[in-house]
């Protein structure tokens, strides 16, 4: 099975990396803040493969076909509810940054979802998988 790989969902957010490198505390025009937004997105969006790829590893078969399920369920939520949410500026300059500021947002609270699920504690019975062992080991 091949882990879901979030992709983004703006074509142009894919050649935002160049821009990245503008002075985002300092953006002071539509267009530097279009695209420090969509390099934050792009940025969370790379978080979320990685914690979303390193906690499914440690799932069994069934858990990682529901976490997937799961998965695709938040991608199309996050996709629908951002295009509704930015949608009072859609085809205005600031579109793009309200999109992807929406996008990050959700992503970012997607990865502290996933973060507390892969780090659960022995004895939480809502876990679907325990906390990975430390490197020094401990009792378990």
């Amino acid at each position: 099975m091949q882990p879901v790989h979030i992709t983004l969902t703006l074509v142009g957010l894919l050649g935002a990396s160049s821009a990245w490198a503008a002075d985002c505390t300092n953006a002071s025009d539509q267009a530097s803040l279009n695209q420090c937004t969509s390099g934050d997105y792009a940025s969370q969006d790379k978080r979320l493969n990685q914690v979303y790829g390193d906690y499914r590893a440690r799932l069994a078969p069934q858990q990682k076909q529901q976490l997937k399920a799961a998965q695709l369920a938040w991608i199309k939520f996050r996709d629908l509810s951002c295009a509704f949410e930015s949608s009072g500026v859609q085809g205005g300059s600031a579109y793009s940054m309200v999109l992807s500021g929406c996008l990050a947002a959700k992503t970012t609270t997607r990865i502290d979802e996933l973060q507390r699920l892969a780090d659960c504690p022995e004895g939480d019975l809502s876990c679907p998988a325990l906390a990975p062992l430390s490197r020094a080991g401990s009792g378990r």
